[in-house]
């Protein structure tokens, strides 16, 4: 499944309409999410034939305009976050388990259609809304080409309305796949505050810090809106200002993630990386938003997506000690976060804390991308030296040998 957005452009009234079509789409979803609470929706079933109860109540005849699918695609919605909820209660996550919401009508909201509701046009460069609000006609701008695509691998059409305006997004029926000639080379990555990351070859990439760099117009546009009176034309114009100015330090934090983690897959063969818990490690307030600027979760999770497209191999590894540990000698060496250099005492190994780190991220991805199954099992490498390996798992229990009546345990006498 892939992804492809083009902005919308129309007239002020067809704007309005989409409103009214995006405020209708989050009253189904928070009055699905209320008919939950009040314990009448058991499964997503319940809350589907809710929608038709919703449509057919004399006191909402706008719900009836917004499309039938687009109606349910709400309470999908609003049954995937319980759902989430649940899950995160049954597994005992740390913290808060994401207990569902109301929402109100913010900047970025967004209604899905699937197959029907819209329909596009001969040159694939025109969309038109069908359902009761008669939104009509929008031009698609945009620099992807749906003409490489059948309308039935449109599966969904999601209207999405942010700061700069509205956007359509199509999601298409995809398997994504494609070749690249081999590097023959494996590359381990330590990511960071003073630089982005470290390969185990030494190479660094600059942290861009993006939130840093604009936060000076932030504070200023922040200022000026909290001066204004509420309710003000003045007021709008102003949080507008600052919600656009958000969204270009996001835009720019997404751009750098992509493009670093394609030319990472592109020029190697195996890529390791850290499993980091990110959630956590933002709880330190000192280096919280430093953390958050960094966007390493978002970088992680490109590079597994371009691995799976170009067939590189990906390997997320413990982070436990591989900032201690000698990548010369494997010996620990205690340090602190403030030593950026490591020195063994050991065996006299010198080198960048994070391109150490970097060598040692590496040899454990390729100490176990071999045989994951092997020692996920809790198994030894009995048989590493052997052409055969052993038939049977060696953690069952084996039965006791029978023992003759001369042995020293029946007779009685001390072996």
């Amino acid at each position: 499944m892939i992804v492809y957005e083009a902005k919308l452009e129309g007239t002020d009234s067809q704007y309005r309409k989409l409103d009214e079509a995006l405020r209708t789409g989050l009253f189904v979803r928070n009055a699905c999410l209320r008919y939950w609470m009040d314990g009448h929706a058991k499964t997503r079933n319940d809350l589907s034939a809710y929608c038709k109860v919703l449509s057919d109540n004399p006191d909402f005849p706008w719900v009836r305009k917004l499309n039938s699918m687009a109606r349910q695609a709400m309470s999908e919605r609003t049954w995937a976050a319980i759902s989430r909820f649940f899950d995160n209660c049954k597994a005992k996550k740390p913290g808060k388990k994401g207990y569902p919401r109301f929402k109100r009508l913010q900047t970025n909201v967004s209604v899905e259609y699937k197959t029907t509701g819209w329909k596009l046009s001969e040159d694939r460069r025109f969309i038109t809304f069908t359902d009761g609000f008669e939104a009509d006609q929008f031009k698609l701008w945009g620099t992807r080409d749906l003409h490489f695509y059948q309308i039935s691998q449109i599966k969904r059409v999601r209207v999405v309305r942010r700061a700069d305006g509205y956007y359509a997004q199509f999601c298409i029926d995809y398997d994504r796949r494609e070749k690249r000639e081999p590097t023959f080379k494996t590359v381990g990555v330590d990511v960071g505050l003073n630089h982005f990351y470290t390969d185990s070859n030494g190479e660094t990439v600059a942290n861009p810090r993006h939130l840093r760099k604009s936060e000076k117009s932030l504070k200023r546009l922040q200022r000026r809106l909290s001066k204004t009176q509420f309710g003000s034309k003045n007021r709008a114009k102003f949080r507008n200002k600052l919600a656009r100015k958000h969204l270009k330090v996001t835009r720019q934090r997404k751009d750098f993630a992509v493009k670093t983690a394609r030319c990472v897959v592109m020029s190697n063969d195996l890529v390791a990386y850290e499993d980091l818990k990110v959630r956590n490690m933002v709880r330190n307030r000192h280096l919280a938003k430093s953390i958050s600027d960094a966007a390493w979760t978002q970088f992680r999770t490109w590079v597994e997506y371009f691995g799976k497209v170009f067939g590189v191999v990906t390997v997320a590894v413990p982070p436990h000690y591989t900032s201690q540990n000698c990548s010369n000698c494997g010996k620990v060496v205690k340090k602190t976060l403030s030593t950026r250099t490591h020195t063994c005492h050991h065996c006299g190994h010198t080198q960048d804390r994070d391109a150490n780190a970097a060598r040692n991220i590496l040899e454990k991805a390729l100490s176990t991308v071999g045989h994951i199954g092997t020692n996920a099992s809790g198994e030894n490498d009995l048989c590493l030296g052997e052409g055969t390996p052993p038939s049977k798992p060696t953690h069952r229990k084996r039965k006791p040998k029978e023992q003759s009546l001369e042995s020293p345990a029946i007779l009685g006498t001390p072996s």
